[in-house]
Parts: C-alpha cells; structure tokens; sequence
C-alpha cells in the first residue's frame, strides 16, 4: 500500500535510494538508440496519478499506444533527464521547471531498438498543456497506486513485427497499458520493493 500523498515524495526518495536498478526489455537487449522517458507523478492532495499519452494513430512506431512522454536523445541534450524533460516540453507543453525529479530507473530496450532511461518525477497539480497533435493523440492521467499495483498485471502472448514473444499488460478502466509502459512500470514496482505477483496468462490452457 503507497503512503499518503504528503508522504510519497519522501517515500518515493527513500525507497529509490535503497533500492536496486531493475533493466529489463520487451524482446531485445541490445538496443543502441539512447532514449529517456518521464514518469510524471501528479501529487494531487485527493490521490497521486501519473500522466500519461495516448500516442497518435498515424505515428510509425507504437501508434495508438498508451506511452510516458519521451523520446529519442539529441545532441544538445546533456542526460537522460535533459532528454526526457525536453521531449516532455515537447510533446505534452509541460514545462521541465514544473517537474522535480526524484531518480532515473534503470534502462528498458524496446523492440523498437532504443535504450530507454526512465526518470520519476514529481510535479503539482494546477498546470496546463498543449500537447502536439502530431504526436499525441490525448493526455489522461491514471492513479498511481493502481499502475503499482503487480497483481493487476497479466503477462500475455503477442506478436510484433513478425516476432513472437511475451509482454505485460495491465487495464485500467478503458485504457489498456501494455508493452514497454507496463514493464518500465513493473520494473519500477521492483524498485521500490512491493509486493504482487503478475498473473501469467501464458499458462493458461
């Protein structure tokens, strides 16, 4: 069970400072292409959630996915953390000096050939986007303590780009998050210690 709001930022500090980087992939380790990710927590004083996008449906690669806002490393970027607060300016109009940031994560290669680096942040409610169009289809948010939650997760069969292989899945109301969301999600649950056991669906019949 997380801790309540006020709470969670030392929570989240004190955990992820203990606690050991899980890596991890959906098919590949070996993936070359940096990348970063944000993992925006929104603390609002009712419940915690994370931001999340629905990318958009004429995108070549993970089109119509529920994604962090991120991206691939640039030039001018200096880390990770710059990487993923600029591409999250960029997509979504979150400005980075809204998010603190806690931690990065340890990376997750994605089928795609990236090696992304996850990086948690926190940011407080009352701020407004404008996400582009061009890559974001919507913003929601989902709550936290259900994207922690291991038990909810199934891990399940798929097929992508002609490879056959395993990955998570996790449905929240009507968004369904699954692939490299749910495992850097799952990984992420690894590093702060909690409970669950994903259900492996694989086994079924």
């Amino acid at each position: 069970m997380l801790p309540a709001v006020a709470q969670l930022p030392l929570w989240l500090s004190e955990r992820l400072a203990k606690g050991v980087r899980s890596s991890g992939g959906d098919y590949q380790l070996n993936a070359l292409r940096a990348a970063a990710v944000l993992i925006p927590i929104v603390l609002h004083p009712t419940g915690a959630t994370v931001l999340l996008t629905e990318r958009a449906a004429h995108l070549n690669a993970h089109a119509g996915q529920v994604s962090f806002p991120g991206g691939a490393r640039e030039a001018q970027d200096s880390n990770a953390i710059a990487t993923a607060l600029r591409e999250t300016e960029e997509e979504i109009g979150l400005p980075a000096e809204c998010v603190e940031v806690l931690a990065c994560l340890g990376d997750y290669h994605t089928i795609s050939g990236y090696c992304v680096t996850p990086v948690v942040g926190l940011v407080q409610p009352g701020f407004s986007l404008q996400p582009d169009p061009t890559e974001v289809a919507d913003v929601f948010e989902l709550p936290l303590s259900v994207l922690l939650d291991r038990s909810r997760y199934e891990k399940r069969r798929v097929s992508r780009k002609g490879v056959r292989g395993t990955t998570h899945f996790l449905e929240c109301g009507e968004r369904v998050v699954w692939g490299a969301t749910a495992g850097i999600l799952l990984n992420f649950t690894l590093d702060l210690d909690l409970e669950g056991i994903p259900k492996d669906v694989t086994l079924d019949g």
